[in-house]
Formats: C-alpha cells, structure tokens, sequence
C-alpha cells in the first residue's frame, strides 16, 4: 500500500515536472466529462411516468431503467479503472463517451423497456469512463485537503447540471417526446468527444502505469479490500450516494403525482433542491481550512442522518405540504454536499499508486449501492414515506460503518506541504 508519506513532496514533484494546469480549468474540463453521468440521469427525471404510459410498464419498470444506468456505472468503473491505470487516462476516456454517444442515438428506435433498459445500461458504461477518470486524475495531481478542495470544486460544475438537467428536460418535453431527451445527451456527448480530443493532456506517464492483464488487476483490488479504512470510506461513499439516488429516483413520482406538480414545475423544484447540495460543496474548501477532511465527514454523516430522520417523521404524519417534504430534503442534500467530497478524497490519499483502480472501486461500489437502493422506493410505494425511509436507512447506515470501520478521529490529518504531488507530464 501506498501512503502519502511514500510519494513525493509537493517540491520534489514541481522540481521534476513542469508547472501543473489551472486547477480552475482542470475542475471545468473534468467536470464536463463527469456531469454526463449526472445529466444522463436527471434530464430524463420528468419523463419516467411519460416513458411508463409509452412504453407500457409499470413504474417499478421504468425505474429499472434507472438501475439499468447505475449498474453500468459502476461495472463500468470496475473495468475502466485498471484500464487508465495501464493505458493512461485519455484513451479509456474518450472509448467511454464515445460508446455513450452511440447507446443515446439506439435508444431513438428502442421499442421497449427491455430495449432502453440494455442501452442505459451501456450510457451508464460510457458515463463511468468521465467519472473514474476524473477522480484519478486528481489523484495524479494532488493529495490531501487539496485532493478536497479540487473534488469540492469539481461538485461544483457537477452541480449546474443537476439545477438545469430536469428543467432542461421538461421544456424538451413540452417540444417534442421523451426521447428528444436522448438527442440531446448525444449532441453533449459528441461535444465531450471534440474537447477531449484537443484539451485533455495525458497524467500518468508510461514509466508510472501498472502491466495490463487479469491477474495484475486482482492483485490491485486485493491490496484495496485488506486495507480496513479505505473499505470503510467506500462503504460510507456507497451509502451516501444510496440515500441520494433514493431521492432522484422517487423524487418525480412523489413531486407529480403525490403533490400535483407538472413537469416544468418539478423540474423547477428539482433544480431548486441541487442548489444546496452545490453550497455545500463550495462551502466544504472553508470548513477544510480549520478542520481535517475526516472531522467534515464525521460532522457531515451525522447531518444527513438527523435532516433524514425528520423527513421521513414529516413524511409519517402526512402534513399534507410539500414544504414538509423538501425542506428536510434539501438538508439532507446539504449534509451530502458536505460528505461527497472527504469521503473519496480520503480514501484516494491512501492508493495513489493506483488511483485509477481505487477510483473504480469507490465508484462500483457507490454507483452498485444505489442501483441497488433506487428500486426500493418504488417498491415500498414511491411516496414520500418511502423516500424518507430509504434515505435515513441508506444514511444511518453510512453513520455506522464511518464510526465502527472507518474510526474517522484516528485518521491523521494532511500536511499543507504535502498536498501537490506529481504533475502532469
């Protein structure tokens, strides 16, 4: 295993490689790629009770659709990860977006929920390719609260897409039917394709890439499962992300049909909710200058599972407001924002010798949980009781694994003069 004190310091990296990218267009141009997850997602929100009438299934049904996306996901990042570890970061990355771009325009001619469930499965492949990348890349350049402050930057361009995606989508839908949406994911997929092809510079070298083939693979992921801190911090990553996708998947049923709302109003209302999970993010660089990443996370988990508890108690006695609904929602999303960041930033500091497999395992496992999770809502009755109960349970859980497994207090807090590690070459 590798630790931070293992790699170099932040001047024996700059005294051997040149000057590093803006971590302003670094956070933008990884953002780009990442938020094709998110907006593969979210835009298509307003349309799953349309797409549930076309396509004549349930609403259970087309929520699979949903897991089919998430399940890509994280398989995707299981494959891709130790790939960007042997080939580099920029190939798997452009592989990736371009087989994204292909599952969108299939779905144009998909003529049934099986059909779509299979070519979300392959956006969600395509999708997972921007996000592990993305995480190892910032592995490659930085450690520490930086490693933080840059994911914390990237959630922020992550961000908008969540604020415009279902906005976005419900104005497409008020043009044209619900596969509209998948022309536009392909047109921003082509678009990813050009900047990836002129601006993503290479930063893992040759000298630093891992042999390709299943046994050097396995050995990687068998160096991650024996260490207990990082299993943990993928655990609580996982359970996090679970009690968010409980939201995004039950969101709409219980928006539209609970309360009322049409489609540009819930988009509206959606977008509106992402807005705390994006100050939280923003906020997590100003909370790092006094506090270690670990003591945020703590704080942050223990939030979420208080704003949770009292959403599905609201939920519970069926006020019968929506304010009594979002509110608690918003906090919940709030503590998320605060979470997301420390949790794979501490857990990367860790691995840097194979950022690209640690960053496919964290986001397997996060993206296979809330497959696993998104369901559940529909399943207990896609109403705001259920999204409140899957989201205390997802976060209670994360509380737990964080305090038994993980031990966050005994978790050494970064140096500032390690934190800029190696370069871009």
């Amino acid at each position: 295993m590798t630790t931070t004190h293992d790699r170099p310091t932040a001047a024996e990296a700059a005294a051997a490689s040149p000057a590093p990218p803006g971590m302003a267009r670094t956070a933008l141009t990884l953002g780009a790629f990442v938020a094709l997850g998110p907006l593969t997602i979210d835009l298509y929100l307003p349309a799953l009770p349309t797409v549930a009438d076309d396509l004549l299934t349930t609403s259970a049904g087309v929520q699979l659709t949903l897991t089919g996306t998430l399940v890509g996901m994280g398989l995707g990042q299981l494959v891709l990860g130790p790939l960007s570890d042997a080939l580099g970061r920029r190939t798997p990355l452009l592989a990736g977006t371009a087989l994204h771009v292909i599952a969108s325009l299939l779905v144009l001619v998909a003529p049934n929920v099986a059909v779509l469930g299979v070519l979300r499965l392959m956006q969600g492949i395509g999708t997972a390719a921007g996000m592990v990348v993305a995480l190892a890349v910032i592995s490659d350049l930085f450690s520490g609260r930086a490693a933080a402050t840059m994911i914390s930057r990237l959630m922020l361009v992550i961000g908008a897409f969540p604020v415009l995606a279902p906005a976005l989508g419900g104005q497409v839908l008020r043009y044209t039917s619900w596969r509209g949406v998948f022309v536009i994911l392909a047109a921003y997929g082509l678009l990813l394709l050009v900047v990836g092809w002129f601006v993503v510079r290479e930063t893992l070298p040759p000298e630093r890439r891992l042999a390709v083939g299943v046994r050097s693979t396995l050995a990687s992921y068998r160096g991650l499962f024996r260490d207990r801190v990082f299993v943990g911090l993928v655990l609580v990553g996982g359970l996090v992300i679970a009690g968010l996708f409980s939201y995004v998947s039950g969101a709409a049923f219980v928006y539209q049909d609970e309360f009322g709302l049409d489609e540009q109003e819930f988009g509206l209302f959606f977008g509106a909710g992402a807005i705390w999970l994006i100050a939280a993010t923003q906020l997590n660089p100003v909370l790092l200058k006094r506090w270690p990443p670990s003591r945020v996370l703590l704080g942050a988990t223990i939030g979420g599972v208080v704003a949770g508890a009292l959403l599905a108690g609201l939920a519970l006695v069926d006020t019968g407001s929506i304010w009594a609904v979002a509110v608690p929602m918003w906090a919940v999303l709030f503590a998320t924002g605060l979470g997301l960041p420390n949790a794979p930033a501490l857990a990367l500091a860790r691995h840097g010798d194979t950022a690209g497999t640690a960053a496919a395992m964290l986001g397997a496992v996060q993206f296979v949980v809330g497959a696993a999770v998104a369901p559940l809502v529909g399943v207990l009755g896609n109403d705001a009781l259920a999204m409140g109960t899957v989201v205390v349970l997802a976060l209670t859980l994360a509380l737990v694994v964080l305090v038994v497994v993980v031990r966050p207090w005994e978790l050494p807090d970064p140096s500032d003069d390690d934190e800029v590690l190696v370069i871009a070459h």
